[in-house]
């Protein structure tokens, strides 16, 4: 069977730098919406909310 392109699987995104991810939870922590974040800077909610997480880690 031939393939479509337009039925390939997108690539995923590029990770947001280091730099970046710990600009948007440290405006988090100050108390900025996740979702107010999302409209501003553009990484999903949950991402926001995984890197918070990942934040708190030790280590």
């Amino acid at each position: 069977m031939f393939r479509n392109e337009a039925s390939e699987v997108p690539k995923s995104k590029r990770p947001y730098p280091a730099e970046f991810r710990q600009q948007i939870v440290e405006l988090a922590r100050v108390g900025r919406a996740p979702e107010e974040l999302l409209r501003e800077f553009g990484p999903t909610a949950q991402s926001i909310a995984n890197w918070i997480a990942q934040d708190a880690l030790p280590g």
